[in-house]
């Protein structure tokens, strides 16, 4: 079987990668002159700089199957246990961190002492968790209402939301509370944070994600006999027959294949697609994530990473080994997701900007000189998770039946992450090859309560710095 993923983000590495090991070839083509989607590197001043923050979860267990099999996962590092320091002005600090007891007993400890609520709200969380836990995530009424519209209806007050549930809500969905589906934000709070006691553990790459994704994906493929297009758009799909023969237009050459996988983006894959295939992308809209680096001439903090309160700050990642930076100075990378405000900002303002909020919130900050600093945006970085957009998320088949979608976009229970990405490729790979009656290698399930699941070598562990 010849199958033609189009696309090189790390849905169609995922496709390309499980359809070749289940005995296809495969070919991919990618209009970028590199691998890696929207997880990108650029070099700046002699310095590596992400595009964005990317991190996973241990509960990831696709992607981090996927890092296996890019040979790369020595080159990402995962907490022991978590733990998330909450940073507000003036340098108060609190942790979001788990022990070893059994969920949901495992947060109790942190929770109760979290100093960022009042004790009224700290009472009151029990409620929601409870209320989290008897959800069925598989019930499409959750689509229906908001996150937040659903927490204030269990006890949870403005201040707890801003306080602890958005510092959860916006990385991963990339909308606040009021704004996210109901669907998504159980789906986190369960799989991430309940379901388990260390599935919310996170990890993060330790080298530049360009080197991590795009590079060990490179060689994967080759190894694995894929043959790599880059640099050239497919403008033309057309379908011979009964929906099993294909011709793939891509740069003046003309591929032929039994199967397609479409990874591409919602808007990319509507234009491209037959009519037969075609997704109703219009209820997923977009949502922006924008990054703010600052490169600073001495370290301002020991963390490697921390949350912020009170505080245009989101989160802040200490990037300083994996930009290269030596000699004493620190890079830090502060990530904003749902960046609707900030991402028609001029670069200049959003530099001084949050170079300032970084003084409130670590003292030391106030007497680093600022060495550089660059702005990175994503304008479309992820779909828009609120209410309804569910019904706009594709499966991995297609009416067309040798045609399948990929994406973090598509149907596959969990947000815009890579672990939805690397899902819907494998997802998509494995649509193809069962229905040409090739043995593959199936989408990972979600761990079941009390911790059983894929087994997977650990990454290297992290010792967390205290604030």
């Amino acid at each position: 079987m010849r199958v033609v993923v189009v696309g090189g983000g790390l849905a169609g590495i995922a496709a390309a990668l499980a359809a070749a090991d289940g005995g296809a070839q495969v070919a991919l083509v990618e209009r970028r002159a590199r691998l890696g989607g929207l997880t990108w590197s650029f070099r700046r001043h002699g310095l590596s700089f992400d595009n964005g923050q990317h991190v996973f979860l241990r509960c990831c267990t696709a992607y981090r199957a996927f890092l296996h099999r890019l040979d790369a996962a020595d080159q990402v590092t995962l907490q022991r246990r978590l733990d998330v320091p909450v940073v507000a002005p003036g340098g108060r600090t609190a942790h979001i961190r788990r022990d070893g007891l059994p969920s949901p007993l495992h947060l109790g400890r942190s929770l109760l002492s979290y100093g960022h609520l009042s004790v009224g709200d700290r009472a009151r969380l029990g409620r929601a968790v409870v209320g989290l836990r008897g959800l069925d995530l598989d019930d499409p009424a959750l689509d229906a209402e908001t996150f937040g519209a659903w927490l204030a209806r269990h006890g949870q007050r403005p201040a707890a939301v801003a306080g602890l549930w958005d510092l959860v809500t916006l990385p991963t969905v990339n909308l606040p509370a009021a704004e996210a589906s109901l669907a998504l934000g159980a789906k986190v709070f369960r799989t991430g944070l309940l379901d388990t006691n260390d599935g919310a553990d996170i990890g993060w790459s330790l080298v530049p994600l360009g080197d991590l994704h795009g590079a060990n994906a490179a060689r994967a493929l080759e190894a694995a006999g894929v043959e790599v297009v880059l640099g050239t758009a497919v403008d033309r799909l057309d379908v011979d027959g009964a929906g099993d023969r294909f011709t793939v237009g891509a740069g003046g050459r003309d591929l032929e294949a039994e199967g397609v996988v479409c990874a591409l983006a919602p808007e990319a894959a509507a234009a491209l697609l037959p009519a037969g295939a075609r997704p109703d992308v219009s209820r997923l809209g977009a949502s922006p994530i924008v990054n703010v680096h600052l490169v600073l001439d001495r370290r301002v903090t020991d963390l490697p990473l921390a949350a912020a309160v009170g505080s245009p700050v989101q989160f802040v990642f200490d990037h300083t080994a994996a930009s290269g930076l030596t000699g004493g100075g620190q890079c830090l990378t502060i990530s904003l997701s749902a960046a609707d405000a900030e991402i028609g900002r001029r670069p200049e303002a959003l530099i001084a900007g949050f170079h300032a909020a970084l003084g409130d919130l670590f003292p030391a900050a106030r007497h680093a000189r600022l060495v550089d600093g660059v702005v990175s945006r994503e304008h479309r970085a992820t779909f828009r998770g609120a209410p309804g957009s569910g019904a706009g998320r594709p499966p991995a088949a297609t009416p067309v039946p040798g045609l399948a979608l990929a994406g973090a976009w598509c149907a596959t229970g969990w947000p815009a992450t890579m672990e939805g990405a690397v899902r819907s490729g494998t997802a998509a790979a494995t649509a193809l090859l069962d229905r040409a009656g090739v043995s593959a290698p199936h989408v990972p399930a979600d761990r079941a309560p009390g911790g059983a699941g894929r087994a997977l070598p650990p990454a290297p562990d992290l010792e967390e710095a205290s604030a």
